[in-house]
This record gives structure tokens, sequence and C-alpha cells, in this order.
């Protein structure tokens, strides 16, 4: 199968080398000329045949609305854009009517795997009509992991990036209870070796996860995580998480607490916000703050 791909960073790059070894083709654009394939968008739809696939992998926001108003006025009836950025469930409701005024499908899907994904695969969720979500298939399939599991057709427009923003809200929580776990063992004189504790619960445990091993990783980098300021960024899906909590009467006291902490993060150096911004740079290579900024 051919694609186009927008938007080679972090993600986007290993993504098209992970869909390239499986045996597609890829024909890929970014602003920094150093990564792409050719040199505007209107070159890579020219290069493709129709009907084409265009998947868009850019910031949030107005890079993709931009992004797309341009594919718009080049694409023809019977193209599709795929959006596989972190866009919020509103946009892809607003972006599949505009797109399908001139018969151009939409499909939204939420990725996540961050710097991992070429090696071990992309977690995909997809929404959009099982017409439009049949024609990307094969790239969804390179790119998830290997087995059953991996990638799920959440439902209609909207799903695949909904169920990506919930996805991220328990991931906000996850990090924030080993943070605290992890503080709480640093705080006392009886626990001589926190990180041998936490490697210790790598197996066996009911707490054992990707997210632990990573803690791990990070912690035998840094065993008390010295060199980094307690300091944690948010993405902004946590907000939509809660957002869509409040809109919809659902309780979420961990998530939301998690998220607020983060917020308490820029007002103070603090002790779990190390391990929080130790765990978003090694799964997804998110820049860090060292501890004298």
């Amino acid at each position: 199968m051919e694609i186009g791909l927008v938007g080679l960073g972090k993600m986007g790059g290993n993504m098209r080398e992970r869909i390239r070894r499986a045996g597609h083709t890829v024909i890929g654009y970014d602003r920094n000329p150093d990564l792409a394939d050719i040199g505007s968008l209107s070159e890579l739809v020219d290069k493709l045949e129709g009907p084409r696939v265009v998947w868009v992998m850019v910031p949030a926001g107005a890079p993709t609305q931009s992004t797309i108003d341009e594919l718009a006025g080049l694409l023809e009836p019977g193209d599709i854009v795929v959006d596989g950025g972190n866009s919020r469930w509103t946009d892809d409701e607003k972006h599949a009517a505009e797109l399908a005024e001139r018969g151009i499908g939409f499909v939204d899907a939420g990725v996540s795997g961050g710097v991992w994904g070429l090696q071990n695969g992309y977690a995909l969720m997809y929404g959009g009509s099982e017409g439009d979500v049949a024609k990307v298939q094969p790239i969804f399939d390179a790119l998830k992991p290997e087995g059953e599991f991996g990638a799920v057709h959440a439902g209609k427009v909207g799903a695949g990036h909904f169920s990506k923003m919930v996805h991220n809200g328990i991931e906000y929580a996850m990090m924030q209870a080993y943070a605290e776990g992890w503080e709480l063992l640093e705080a006392v004189d009886s626990v001589t070796d926190v990180r041998e504790v936490f490697r210790s619960w790598q197996e066996g445990t009911v707490i054992r996860s990707w997210l632990l091993d990573l803690a791990v990783n990070a912690l035998d980098e840094d065993e008390h995580l010295a060199d980094l300021r307690g300091f944690a960024q948010d993405s902004g899906e946590g907000r939509w998480t809660v957002e869509a909590a409040i809109d919809n009467s659902v309780p979420l006291p961990a998530i939301t607490a998690s998220l607020f902490a983060r917020f308490a993060s820029r007002q103070d150096d603090s002790p779990q916000m190390k391990m929080i911004a130790a765990l978003r740079n090694q799964f997804g290579g998110h820049a860090v703050k060292a501890s004298k900024e």
C-alpha cells in the first residue's frame, strides 16, 4: 500500500520506518527539509496514486487545522485523511464534516507508543466509518504491536481520540501513584535501597507494568533522580479527560488529582514530579529540566 505521512518528528519518523519495514510505500513530508522525502504538501499529493491516504502527524490545534485545510484543497473525492496526532475529539467531528463536503473521508487515530513504537509497535485506537477504516487497515496492521491485541476500531469519528484521551488520563494517575510511593520510600530511614525495591516489584506483583519497568530504567540512570527538577508539564489530554468527566458527570478523583499535582510541580520542586518527569522522558522522549534550571 502507498501512504503519505505529514509530520516526521519523534513519533512520525519512527512510524514511517515501521510502515516501510512492513513492505508499504511511505512518502513523507515535514517542514524540516532534512527529514522530508519531498518539498511540499502539494508535491506529496501529486506523487500519491488515487485513492490517496494521507496520515497527519502534527501537533494538535492550529497546526493540524492548517494542514487539513491545505489538504482539503489538494485531495480529491474518495481520498482519506487520517489524523494521528493528539487532537481533541470535538475537532475530529469538525474536520470530518468539512472534508465530507468535498467527498474526502476522515479517520481519527489515537496512537500510543512514544519513542519505543518503532521497536514494540504502536497501540492504536481509531474512529470512523467501516469503509474508511478498511482502506487504512493495512497501515494500522503494520503499526500495531505483534499479537492479537493492540489495535481497535473504537467507534465513529472522534472515538479514537476520545479513547486515547482516557488512556492518557489513566496514565497520569498511574504515574502519580508510582511517584508518590517512590517519594515515601525515599523519605524513611529504614528502606536503604529504594531502587531495588522498585526492581523487585517487576516480577510477581499486581503493580508490575511497563511504567514500572521505565521507572527502574530511570532510577538506574540517576538513582535518586538528583539531576532532575521536580517539574512536569501536561500535554493537555489530562485536562480534556477531566473536562469530559465533568460534562458526563463521571467522578475521576485519581485522574483529577494527578493533573492538579502537575500544576503544583510548577510552583515547587516536587520530589514526586521528578519521577513523573523521568517517566515521561523514558516512554515519550519528553524534555526534562535539570535540577539547576
